[in-house]
């Protein structure tokens, strides 16, 4: 899972720019950076400038995925990440820069402002931290440790298969388990075998 860039644009009457933008080109070719580069920064622009005010979209590209959320106001950000990234994380980065890119700079800067002259300089600290989503998101952490709770639970219960036991066996020599409880889970088991059956 991989980040490649994160952008701020707004999108004016006339034509969508660029306002500020980070980059991780790291694992291009190093003479092949400037071009990749240069083809995410167009391919923002071009995207936002195609996107209605006050909308998400996700748009595959190759490989690539490419996030962008414009904001009723015009101002727009826009993600560019693997095909496995998950896009729920993706929108909530684009989300928190943008409510913190407009508290920290002037609305009156928007609209005629370049990576040149608007001062905010948060974009290569997201970039960095969210290249894994995991540390970034507490929920993607935690639909991670259900994953790994989930792996753990089956293979206890397959370790306690491969030592011989049998989970009838258990049932019918519990002292804990009821003569009704029993019943109701020789039942059960019937049902679903036959169940499996049809």
């Amino acid at each position: 899972m991989r980040l490649y860039s994160l952008s701020v644009l707004y999108k004016g009457d006339p034509k969508v720019h660029l306002l500020k933008a980070a980059y991780d080109v790291s694992t291009f070719n190093f003479f092949q950076r400037s071009s990749v580069q240069e083809f995410m920064a167009f391919t923002s622009q071009l995207i936002t400038e195609r996107s209605a005010l006050g909308s998400r979209a996700s748009v595959k590209e190759q490989e690539y995925l490419c996030h962008v959320y414009v904001r009723s106001d015009g101002l727009a950000g826009v993600v560019i990440a693997d095909n496995e990234y998950p896009q729920r994380v993706c929108f909530t980065l684009l989300d928190k820069v943008l409510d913190e890119f407009s508290r920290q700079v002037s609305k009156m800067d928007w609209p005629s402002g370049s990576p040149a002259t608007i001062s905010y300089s948060a974009l290569d600290g997201y970039l960095s931290k969210y290249q894994n989503p995991r540390d970034a998101d507490p929920m993607t952490r935690v639909q991670a440790e259900l994953d790994e709770t989930k792996i753990i639970l089956h293979n206890t219960m397959e370790s306690l298969l491969e030592r011989g036991e049998k989970l009838d066996d258990l049932v019918s020599k519990s002292e804990v388990l009821g003569a009704q409880s029993k019943a109701f889970y020789k039942t059960a088991r019937k049902q679903n075998s036959c169940c499996e059956i049809m």
